[in-house]
C-alpha cells in the first residue's frame, strides 16, 4: 500500500519519477491514515466474519465496527469506562501490528522521497503522528456509547506515542539516522543493544512456552470455560482469537513468575513462586493456565531457570559481537553485566505494558509488577550474561 501512494501524483510534483522534501510529510500522513484505515477494515473484517459464524445472528455489522475501533484504541494504550469501571489492557499482539504498518509506512516515505535531512525527516515525523492522533480522537468519538465511553485524552496520548516510536524508528532505520548514531557512540554499544534484544526475544519464547505447557495441563479446563460462555462457534472463535492477541501479555505475566515477583490478576489472584491466592478471575479461556489449587505448581518452580537462560543468549551474543579492539574476557564479563541490566530494563518495560486493569476495586491491577520483574530480572540475568560474554569471548581470542 505504501508503494501504492509512492507511485502516486502528488500537487506542486514536476516529475512522476522524483519526489521533493515539501512533498514527504503529505505523503506521510497518506500513508499514516492508510495504515488506520486498512487495520479498522481488517479487524472489523475478522469481528464480522467470526459473528457470521453464531446461528443466533450475532453481532450486527455497527456493532463489528464499533468493536474493532475499541480493539484497536485498546491496542495503542487507549481506555473505556464501562458499567464494571475502566478497561485499560492492550493486546499486544495487535499493537505489534500497528506499530509494524506505522513503521513500514515511516520507511516507504523515507525511500520514495530519498530523506536524508534531519528537517525533513522531522516533518514526516509529525505529520505522521499529528495525523494518526487525529485519526485515532475521530475513531474514539465514533465509537464512543453509553456504556462503552473512550478515554479521548489516553487514547490520543497512547496513539501518538506508538506513532512517535514506530514512525521514528522506521524513518530512521531507511535514511540511515540510527547507523549514523550508533557509528558516533562508543564502539560495544552496538553489540550491547543486539544482546539485549535476543535476551529478550528469548525470555519471550521461554514465557510463551510456559502458557502452553500450562494450557496443555488443563485443556479440559480451557474447554469448559469455553462451553460455559455459550458454546456458539462465534464465541469459541472469538475468544480463540482474543487469547492470541493477548499472548504477549501472558508471556509478559510468565516472565514475571519466572523471575519471582509473579502477576496478579485483580487483588485477590496472585500467582508466584513463593506461593498462589486464587479468588475469581474474569471468564476468559486463556487464564484456564491459571493453578487450579493453591499450591505452586512445578512450572513456576522450573520457569526459574528463564532470567538465567535469557541472559546466557545475551552474553554469548555480545561475547560473539565485540569487535577486535573491545578488551578480552575481563571486559566483555563487565559489558556483559550491563547487558543483563538492559534486558531487565526491556522485561520491565514489557511487563508495564502488557499490564492494566480490568475493571474497578478487585480487578483493577492486572499483570506483574514492572519494577520489580525488572529488578529480578537485571540481577539474575545480569550474572549469567556476564559469564556467558566473558566465555564465549575468551574462547573467540582463542
Amino acid at each position: 500500500m505504501v508503494s501504492l501512494l509512492a507511485r502516486l501524483s502528488l500537487p506542486g510534483q514536476r516529475d512522476p519519477g522524483t519526489r521533493t522534501p515539501a512533498n514527504a510529510p503529505v505523503l506521510a500522513a497518506v500513508a499514516t491514515a492508510a495504515v488506520t484505515v486498512l487495520g479498522l477494515l481488517g479487524v472489523g473484517l475478522a469481528s464480522v466474519v467470526v459473528q457470521t459464524l453464531d446461528p443466533a445472528g450475532g453481532m450486527p455489522v455497527a456493532g463489528s465496527a464499533r468493536l474493532s475501533g475499541r480493539l484497536w484504541l485498546l491496542a495503542q494504550g487507549g481506555g473505556l469506562t464501562l458499567r464494571s469501571g475502566p478497561l485499560v489492557l492492550a493486546p499486544l499482539l495487535l499493537t505489534l501490528v500497528v506499530a509494524w504498518g506505522l513503521s513500514s509506512a515511516g520507511r516507504g516515505v523515507v525511500r520514495a522521497c530519498d530523506l536524508t535531512v534531519g528537517r525533513s525527516l522531522a516533518a514526516v515525523v509529525a505529520a505522521a503522528v499529528g495525523t494518526h492522533t487525529l485519526l485515532a480522537v475521530l475513531v474514539g468519538l465514533l465509537v464512543t456509547t453509553p456504556g462503552a465511553q473512550v478515554d479521548l485524552v489516553r487514547s490520543a496520548i497512547g496513539s501518538a506515542v506508538v506513532a512517535l516510536l514506530a514512525v521514528g524508528w522506521g524513518i530512521a532505520r531507511d535514511s540511515g539516522l540510527l547507523d549514523d548514531l550508533l557509528d558516533s557512540a562508543p564502539e560495544p554499544v552496538r553489540p550491547l543493544l543486539r544482546a539485549a534484544a535476543s535476551g529478550l526475544l528469548t525470555a519471550v519464547a521461554l514465557g510463551l512456552l510456559m502458557v502452553a505447557v500450562a494450557l496443555a495441563a488443563d485443556a479440559g479446563g480451557y474447554a469448559a470455560l469455553s462451553r460455559s460462555l455459550g458454546g456458539s462457534g462465534a464465541g469459541a472463535v472469538g475468544l480463540l482469537v482474543l487469547g492470541v492477541l493477548l499472548l504477549p501479555n501472558a508471556a509478559a505475566a510468565a516472565i514475571g513468575v519466572a523471575a519471582g515477583p509473579g502477576f496478579a490478576v485483580g487483588s485477590g489472584t496472585l500467582v508466584s513462586v513463593h506461593g498462589v491466592t486464587l479468588e475469581a478471575v474474569p471468564a476468559l479461556p486463556l487464564l484456564a493456565a491459571l493453578p487450579d489449587t493453591q499450591a505452586v505448581p512445578l512450572l513456576a518452580f522450573a520457569s526459574q531457570v528463564v532470567p538465567a537462560l535469557a541472559g546466557l543468549v545475551a552474553g554469548a551474543t555480545l561475547g560473539r559481537r565485540l569487535g577486535d579492539d573491545d578488551g578480552g574476557s575481563v571486559v566483555a564479563g563487565l559489558w556483559g553485566v550491563l547487558s543483563g541490566v538492559l534486558l531487565g530494563l526491556a522485561c520491565g518495560l514489557l511487563a508495564w505494558a502488557a499490564g492494566g486493569s480490568l475493571g474497578d476495586g478487585a480487578l483493577a491491577d492486572v499483570g506483574a509488577p514492572p519494577v520489580a520483574t525488572g529488578l529480578a530480572v537485571a540481577l539474575q540475568a545480569g550474572v549469567a550474561a556476564a559469564v556467558a560474554a566473558a566465555v564465549t569471548r575468551w574462547r573467540a581470542l582463542g
